[in-house]
């Protein structure tokens, strides 16, 4: 599966997401406003609508949800803290400012296959953290990023890294085939079968978890499930 990245156009440092999007939301905001006088609001009588004014440009909003989570990574030693590996991620969002300017975050490119290459800015991060060890390190994190997309502009100066980024996940550490359970998908009649977090509630898993059980199966398109495939469901860790 190919992996989805963050690279930073300054450094041409690569950010590599642990597993690839769990879901990708995309909002387009034209460049339109209403129209205002000194007064206030520009109205009139008879009008079923506001006169609106034509800014030109607008925003293109990315939001996206990621799973990190310390039993996939591939860090020697690997991390206790799940924070580690998001560390990098959340560099994003600080205002790195040179002595007498303005702090702005870097100029990322969202890369991931073929199909995405966006240029932007990350505008904010939100972290849910799960798994907590009994001395409060969490090992778990769902992260949801959003994403300004970006004109051909001049790249803010690189950050200076505090944390190695995570590595990218590759194949899945060494498992006893004796703990690898195999799950057939059953059809609905159509040849569709079941959606992936109800495989994953179906296999222990919280329903959320289900990348986790697509990325041990070599699954690259989750929307392609059909019936009769067989997945194989990856040994429970804490």
């Amino acid at each position: 599966m190919e992996r989805a990245a963050f690279l930073i156009e300054a450094s041409g440092d690569r950010i590599p997401c642990l597993l690839n999007p769990a879901s990708l939301l995309l909002r387009r905001v034209a460049g339109v406003r209403p129209r205002f006088s000194s007064g206030g609001p520009l109205t009139g009588a008879g009008l079923s609508d506001s006169p609106l004014l034509f800014t030109g440009g607008g925003t293109t909003e990315l939001t996206m949800d990621l799973l990190f989570d310390v039993s996939l990574a591939r860090n020697d030693p690997a991390p206790e803290n799940v924070r580690f590996l998001t560390e990098p991620l959340w560099r994003l969002v600080e205002n790195a400012a040179k002595e007498g300017e303005y702090g702005r975050p870097p100029t990322v490119r969202f890369v991931w296959g073929k199909a995405w290459n966006i240029p932007g800015v990350v505008v904010g991060l939100a972290e849910r953290l799960e798994y907590f060890t009994q001395a409060g390190v969490p090992r778990r994190s769902w992260l949801r990023m959003r994403m300004l997309r970006t004109g051909a502009e001049e790249a803010a100066e690189p950050l200076t890294p505090t944390l190695e980024p995570a590595e990218e996940l590759g194949d899945w550490p060494e498992v006893d085939e004796g703990e690898v359970r195999r799950y057939d998908l059953i059809g609905d009649g159509e040849g569709a079968a079941e959606r992936p977090d109800a495989i994953a509630a179906a296999n222990g898993f919280a329903p959320e978890d289900w990348p986790l059980i697509m990325d041990f199966s070599g699954v690259d398109d989750p929307t392609a499930l059909a019936a009769g495939q067989t997945l194989r469901i990856p040994p429970k860790r804490v």
